[in-house]
């Protein structure tokens, strides 16, 4: 454990000391605010059929270019530049495991990513606070909302580090990622357009958009639970094996 918690420093550290980590976060939070002032024009305007979640959260096409830009921009430098500066060779041969590398780069990026997402809550108490009858809060949409927002993140970044291991340039770890999250973003829509159950069923179930929307109406279904959870590990899983694949080679 006291390992673990070593390299986590050290990749946190990496984030902080990079500018990419800076440009991220006010990339972010420019992206979020306009998510913000687009659901106070919305409620200006009037009551709003939708909630408050689902507007700031789960329809917003801001929350969407953000969330699909992040975790492939977070991810994509933790295995790929230590392969392109030769440092990963001397990170491997520490007496310390390739599960506990995997892991102190992903609680690392997704630490980094709920950092950017924490101030994010000041919204709903400035709603809650400055406008209560325009804009009622429903604190239980809003804790299955970051409940979504933290599986979905942490699935994503997952899928980022994997990426990111099987490569030694960081833009092509990022376009693969990102090319892999918009796979499943178009995926909500495909029950709308297929003819057959099955495939309409299976459009649902790997839909981060029609997740997203369970979760901002306050449904915390256990079937994106399991997906998300299962594919997180799955990920890990394949990036450690990655990993041990040097031992292959030899």
């Amino acid at each position: 454990m006291r390992m673990l918690l070593t390299l986590w420093r050290r990749e946190m550290s990496a984030y902080f000391l990079s500018p990419i980590a800076y440009v991220v976060l006010v990339f972010f939070l420019i992206v979020m605010g306009l998510s913000f002032w687009t659901l106070i024009t919305l409620l200006v305007q009037g009551p709003s059929s939708s909630g408050v979640m689902r507007v700031l959260l789960g329809e917003s096409l801001f929350f969407w270019l953000a969330l699909l830009l992040v975790a492939p921009v977070l991810t994509m430098r933790l295995f790929a530049e230590e392969k392109k500066t030769g440092t990963i060779e001397t990170l491997l041969t520490a007496p310390v495991s390739d599960v506990k590398i995997v892991w102190a780069k992903y609680l690392a990026a997704l630490a980094f990513y709920i950092i950017l997402w924490a101030p994010t809550t000041v919204y709903a108490v400035l709603l809650a606070r400055f406008s209560p009858e325009t804009a009622p809060i429903d604190w239980g949409s809003m804790t299955a909302t970051y409940i979504g927002v933290g599986l979905v993140g942490a699935f994503y970044i997952s899928v980022g580090l994997f990426t990111s291991a099987i490569t030694r340039n960081q833009m092509v770890a990022a376009m693969v990622c990102f090319s892999v999250l918009c796979a499943m973003f178009f995926a909500g829509f495909i029950p709308y357009f297929a003819r057959t159950p099955w495939i309409q069923e299976a459009g649902r179930y790997v839909s981060s958009v029609m997740h997203m929307m369970e979760f901002s109406r306050g449904v915390v279904d256990t079937r994106p639970l399991v997906f998300y959870l299962t594919g997180t590990l799955l990920m890990l899983f394949c990036t450690v094996k990655v990993i041990e694949s040097r031992y292959w080679k030899a």
